[in-house]
């Protein structure tokens, strides 16, 4: 005989929290590029350089600050990895050791949580059971295999997002004669830097504008500021 079981069907929801590591990490990785690789482009320009120093600036500017996120993201995430490693050997041994004393201890974290104490310690030693190290991994140590850390893939994603950012005001100082360099590059890197921020803004659930003149704001003080040191210290034309 056949029965209609009572329980719903689980139904994922995606939840914009869920995209905020990405999300952040993206964002900060493109302002980050287009706003120095501009900037630099417009502090050369405006010292009076030739077209090919304005472009050698450009395309230095492009891989040393990629080249510079992806290492410095890979050592940052590497001391995380190695972090999460101590944790996790450390748990093993606790849990090899003091069995029932890692089912208390997870019990007391649900009982935190609003459980009572027998359902709490049933939860505990039912998820124990299946995957001891794995629960303690969540609900103790924090860490999940969505968000644990992966250096290689950070130091990838980190020059990648770099590097999509600082092409455009590289791709609009080739394109644009040496005597208006400057102010081309600064609209197409102030454009891209608005796009960007309403773009991050959308996806992260948030209102677009005031993130939008945030990034306008500082983007086009680095401009000025790096347009005047070169107009300060470059040749008469």
């Amino acid at each position: 005989m056949h029965t209609e079981s009572n329980i719903p069907a689980y139904t994922k929801e995606n939840h914009v929290t869920s995209r905020l590591g990405w999300l952040r990490a993206t964002v900060l990785g493109a302002n980050d590029g287009i706003l120095s690789t501009s900037s630099l482009i417009i502090g050369v320009a405006s010292a009076h350089a030739t077209q090919a120093s304005i472009l050698l600036a450009g395309i230095s500017s492009l891989v040393a600050g990629a080249m510079s996120m992806a290492a410095g993201e890979y050592v940052s995430v590497s001391s995380q990895a190695d972090s999460e490693k101590a944790d996790l050997n450390r748990e093993k041994k606790e849990l090899s050791n003091s069995w029932d004393a890692e089912v208390n201890e997870l019990a007391s974290i649900y009982r935190q949580r609003g459980l009572d104490d027998a359902l709490a310690h049933e939860v505990a030693l039912q998820l124990m059971k299946h995957d001891a190290l794995g629960s303690h991994a969540r609900d103790e140590l924090g860490i999940f295999e969505a968000t644990a850390a992966r250096p290689v893939q950070a130091a990838f994603a980190s020059a990648g997002a770099f590097s999509s950012g600082a092409i455009l005001p590289v791709l609009a100082a080739l394109m644009s004669p040496a005597n208006v360099v400057s102010w081309t590059v600064s609209a197409v890197s102030l454009i891209s830097l608005a796009v960007l921020g309403i773009v991050g803004a959308r996806a992260g659930g948030a209102s677009p504008w005031r993130p939008a003149m945030r990034i306008l704001f500082w983007g086009i003080v680095a401009m000025i500021v790096t347009a005047g040191i070169g107009k300060m210290f470059g040749v008469q034309a």
